[in-house]
């Protein structure tokens, strides 16, 4: 079996335990999982997201694997969402590169191919290579699906698009790699547990959700509480409880335990009419190959 396909984790030392992802064995999910404790644990995949959450509260799994954002298509807002439901932690988080190949049957050729099929997002990173061939896109549930259907199929008129590592789970053929329209292409995945992370001199990330009220100034008045800090990411998401009401999704850079960021946090929770701390974390760090 090859090496999975390079990334930056950062996350508590870890003996022991199984890791949650959703998706097949060679899915970007895999990847991160296999990242998030390397050498020291057994990775094991869902069908859905928050199967992987389920696993994890119940003990099923030690820790899971979500991905939150990709650095081409934006927030996963299911994920996201899910944090914002779950009791766990975030215990730190990983970054995959991801690089997609083209793939098919052995024997297989460019000419021989009409349809290609993966995950939804995949084929919109690959539309320059589709529509330079005129294939037809065909969406399936994950990308390392696709290539574990094909292999199973047999159909020679299908390509699929996946990573490296699922073609060689499946004996799938590449025809070609690095396909993708974009080559700044990450996911930045978040690890879950259910106990806190342990406390470490590494930089940190810490990641909120809250809600206000919803009166003229408040939510600048509230954000006002984070000045001084450099917030990574802001993002508002609608409320599931309450229509046209939403909850803003916020990353700042520091601990929870520097008096700073702890003052204003204390500042958010004080003025949100809704506020949780979804983890502070040891962020990833270092540059992705």
């Amino acid at each position: 079996m090859s090496d999975p396909v390079p990334a930056t984790a950062a996350v508590p030392v870890l003996t022991s335990g199984v890791v949650a992802f959703q998706g097949n064995p060679g899915s970007y999910g895999e990847i991160a999982a296999l990242n998030a404790v390397p050498g020291m644990a057994e990775t094991r995949g869902y069908p859905t997201f928050h199967e992987v959450a389920r696993a994890v509260e119940t003990g099923e799994a030690e820790y899971g694997v979500l991905p939150v954002e990709n650095s081409l298509m934006g927030a996963i807002h299911q994920s996201i969402d899910l944090l914002s439901e779950t009791d766990l932690h975030v215990v730190g988080e990983v970054v995959v590169r991801v690089s997609h190949c083209l793939m098919a049957l052995p024997g297989v050729d460019l000419g021989d191919i009409r349809r290609v099929a993966s995950q939804q997002p995949a084929l919109d990173q690959c539309t320059d290579l589709i529509r330079k061939h005129g294939w037809q896109p065909v969406a399936a549930h994950d990308t390392a699906g696709s290539a574990k259907n094909l292999a199973q199929s047999g159909e020679r008129d299908l390509a699929a698009i996946a990573s490296e590592r699922a073609a060689q789970l499946y004996g799938l053929n590449i025809l070609q790699r690095n396909i993708e329209d974009e080559p700044f292409n990450y996911t930045r995945f978040m690890i879950l547990a259910r106990h806190e992370p342990a406390p470490s001199d590494a930089p940190h990330k810490t990641s909120l959700v809250f809600a206000v009220r919803h009166t003229p100034g408040f939510l600048v008045e509230t954000l006002n509480e984070l000045r001084g800090l450099n917030l990574s990411r802001i993002e508002s998401r609608p409320r599931r409880d309450r229509a046209w009401s939403y909850l803003m999704y916020v990353d700042i850079e520091g601990d929870a335990r520097d008096p700073k960021v702890a003052q204003a946090l204390a500042g958010v929770l004080r003025k949100a009419s809704y506020a949780k701390i979804i983890g502070s974390y040891p962020s990833a760090q270092g540059t992705v190959n």
